[in-house]
């Protein structure tokens, strides 16, 4: 029997505010490279995460990964540590990164691989806005 691989996806949301800037540069040159993200008081984005896990679906349970838990996953493990947070101030994961999408992407890949099994491939897809969005898978 040929083995079929699926990937199945959980979409979560959360809210968080950020300051995107290079410490080392002063104000000007902050906005000449960031614009608007990088003004003094911070800004929010109600951001969009989607985990997609690919695998072998288990003859025994007809998953690839149970979705309720990974949506416990989610929740426990990045929705309350990111959500309504200002990510440069409350999140130890931002104290020496900036808290770009991309970043915040790979934060959140790093965290979850760690409590979801290594045979399942994933991806994290956040969307910061609407129209403007990251994907990272590890590589």
């Amino acid at each position: 029997m040929k083995t079929m691989k699926v990937t199945v996806c959980r979409k979560s949301h959360f809210n968080a505010a950020h300051r995107i800037f290079n410490a080392d540069w002063d104000d000007r040159k902050n906005e000449e490279v960031f614009g608007l993200c990088s003004l003094p008081n911070y800004h929010g984005h109600n951001y969009d995460l989607i985990v997609k896990l690919t695998g072998e679906i288990n003859p025994e349970t007809g998953y690839v990964f149970d979705m309720k838990i990974l949506k416990e996953i989610i929740d426990e493990f990045i929705v309350k540590r990111y959500d309504h947070r200002n990510l440069n101030l409350d999140v130890p994961d931002f104290v020496n990164l900036t808290p770009s999408a991309e970043n915040i992407a790979v934060a959140i890949w790093n965290i979850l691989r760690g409590k979801i099994s290594r045979e399942l491939v994933m991806q994290v897809v956040l969307y910061e806005t609407e129209r403007n969005f990251v994907e990272y898978s590890g590589t």
